[in-house]
């Protein structure tokens, strides 16, 4: 008994005393309401909590001597680590024991509904100019109010979980992951790196006095280069290959545990690296000279086409063997186009595609001039192939007796000694070793011929110069009404990047060229020029040409072609084009913007890369196929196929 009456006291003091002194903390606190009222209260606030999604505090009774709440609910956002059993609300009263557990029932009702919908439900967002308007609101009504005591503690919660919520905005957007990027030739690579180590450690004298190494790594060697092949992505290795590639890692890390000589490595990568170099040097030259020798060379289909049409034009009657519309050709208010080409092709192309875009095609002539050989094939070949509406005249430059070495000083130059010598010579020491300058189409007087159009053209008083390796794309008879204000040559300019700039064709240690002209001023482009003819004979162009070409008789001013003496010639009578009438590049560049394809009126070949050549860029080849017919009868005999 005595000690149950021990344990007993105890318990009084440990268990008892600690409620008798919560109790006696409460004693000034009476409740407003009944047991039944504060149960409806709660009930009437577990509907008004499914309507906010949100549960943050218990409202409370109003009260003048509230000092302390009845109770307080915790969410689980309250205390995100504590365990699952304080997820539910506690509610702590000064009540009886039964009362106490019968209200904590029914708000553990209410809180866990309110967790659960918090957890199936996303928060609303809330506008922050709206949170403004409430805080204001607030502000104004007077804090002595017993009615905004539930509504200030309402708001000090809305804050508190805002500012919880706007630490996480990361968390709720989705992480993107992203792979990383795929090399198609990783394994190439390694196995050609490989190849080059087995090589370098063969070189070295610990290898090579290591006879099972050296045949290992030389069956090594073997087996990785019949893999490798001609492979240039992962895709093309066979199936062995990775295992090759595992056995020459192992016969490298024997290699490498052989020898320890690491001068002797980067001596022998660095002699492998220079011989590397001259190689491509020399590939480099030697693609540069087949490169030159294939933009030189007609293929065999094009050289068959003036044979075959040459052929078939000498057979005609004499009757069949003009063209109509002839009272045309010197008609000064018609749209007149001036064209000097080789190549029956190509001159059929530039035609084709003018007239296709022409708005009116019979006011369209196109004055073509040609060589002796190509001079009936070029004729058979508009007389079978009429362009629509518009009239053709084609001449033989055999035929403008007026064009002789007397007259003109590049005729004579072109037939003097130095010049041939400079042609067909060309393993000479004082040779010149730019090949682009001993293309033959400099030595043809057609390419000259653009400096004498008023000879050419003597009652026209304007006319558009076209190249051959070019193709239109929209109507060209704007170009008549443009003003040229007072100016020759109507081009558009090139120098939109630095090489395309006087001091790129033209020889400023000269002092000729260095005291008349400005290095840096801009280029324009031959292919698609609009010329002044009337204004060409009143400033005597051709005369201005005639001097230039006369002091440059030794090559000194500039090297050969026609547009370094244009740009000479024309100087100060060049007017600014639009540079959407004439997009150029096409016959080098494979970078061209496809923008400005589209929208140019004229795209040019320019280059070595011609549209009618194998070596062409085959992405712009399709704009100048367009215009070619290759089912025509002649197109077929010759084995001219797309």
């Amino acid at each position: 008994m005595k000690v149950r009456t021990v344990v007993l006291a105890l318990l009084a003091v440990t268990v008892i005393a600690p409620i008798l002194l919560y109790t006696d903390s409460l004693v000034a606190f009476k409740p407003s309401s009944s047991e039944r009222e504060f149960l409806e209260d709660v009930s009437t606030f577990q509907a008004v909590s499914g309507k906010s999604g949100r549960l943050n505090l218990l409202p409370q009774e109003t009260s003048t001597n509230l000092k302390e709440p009845i109770g307080v609910i915790y969410s689980e956002n309250s205390f995100p680590n504590d365990s699952r059993d304080h997820k539910s609300a506690r509610v702590l009263s000064a009540t009886n024991e039964e009362d106490q557990s019968r209200s904590e029932t029914l708000i553990r009702q209410v809180t866990d509904n309110a967790v659960s919908q918090s957890r199936t439900q996303k928060p609303d967002v809330e506008d922050p100019m709206d949170e403004g308007d409430d805080l204001s609101l607030s502000q104004q009504k007077s804090e002595n109010d017993p009615q905004n005591v539930d509504a200030k503690l309402k708001e000090e919660s809305r804050q508190t979980s805002g500012k919880k919520d706007q630490k996480e905005p990361l968390d709720d957007k989705p992480r993107v992951w992203t792979e990383p990027a795929v090399i198609p030739d990783a394994r190439v690579r390694h196995l050609k790196d490989q190849l080059i180590r087995a090589k370098v450690y063969l070189s070295l004298p610990a290898i090579k006095n290591n006879p099972h190494m050296t045949r290992e790594l030389r069956l090594r060697i073997k087996e990785v280069s019949r893999a490798l092949g001609d492979a240039n992505k992962d895709s093309d290795l066979p199936k062995n290959a990775y295992d090759k590639l595992k056995a020459m890692e192992q016969s490298l890390a024997k290699g490498k545990q052989i020898q320890d000589d690491c001068a002797a490595v980067v001596k022998k990568l660095r002699a492998m690296l220079h011989s590397t170099e001259e190689q491509l040097r020399v590939h480099k030259k030697q693609t540069l000279f087949l490169t030159q020798l294939t933009a030189k060379t007609l293929p065999k289909g094009l050289h068959c086409l003036p044979l075959r049409l040459t052929t078939e034009y000498y057979a005609l009657n004499s009757s069949q063997r003009h063209f109509p519309n002839q009272e045309k050709l010197e008609d000064p208010r018609l749209f007149h186009y001036a064209l000097f080409s080789d190549n029956v092709l190509a001159a059929a192309v530039v035609v084709n595609s003018t007239v296709a875009h022409a708005k009116h095609p019979s006011n369209h002539v196109f004055h073509i001039v040609t060589d002796r050989l190509n001079y009936a094939a070029m004729r058979m070949w508009f007389l079978t192939n009429p362009p629509g509406r518009a009239t053709i005249q084609v001449q033989n430059i055999e035929e403008f007796t007026w064009l002789n070495s007397s007259y003109s000083p590049v005729l004579k130059q072109l037939g003097s000694p130095s010049m041939i010598d400079y042609y067909f010579r060309a393993h000479r020491a004082n040779s010149d070793t730019n090949l682009k300058f001993r293309n033959p189409k400099y030595l043809s007087i057609l390419n000259h011929l653009r400096f004498y159009l008023p000879e050419v053209f003597p009652k026209l008083n304007k006319v558009l110069f076209l190249d051959d390796d070019i193709v239109v794309k929209k109507d060209l008879s704007g170009l008549w009404s443009i003003d040229l204000k007072g100016n020759v040559n109507g081009a558009v300019e090139t120098c939109g990047e630095s090489f395309h700039r006087f001091d790129r064709y033209l020889n400023f240690s000269n002092p000729l060229i260095s005291k008349s002209f400005d290095p840096h001023a801009c280029g324009w482009a031959y292919g698609m020029n609009i010329f002044d003819l009337d204004e060409w004979r009143r400033q005597n162009i051709t005369e201005v040409y005639h001097r230039w070409q006369k002091l440059n008789h030794d090559r000194q001013l500039w090297k050969l072609g026609t547009l370094p003496p244009g740009l000479i010639t024309f100087w100060k009578r060049t007017y600014p084009l639009n540079r959407f009438w004439h997009v150029l590049g096409l016959g080098y560049n494979p970078n061209v913007n496809q923008r400005d394809i589209e929208r140019a009126a004229v795209i040019h070949y320019n280059g070595n890369l011609k549209p009618w050549l194998e070596i062409s860029i085959q992405k712009f080849r399709n704009y100048w196929e367009n215009f070619v017919d290759y089912d025509n009868v002649y197109l077929r005999e010759c084995n001219i196929n797309p």
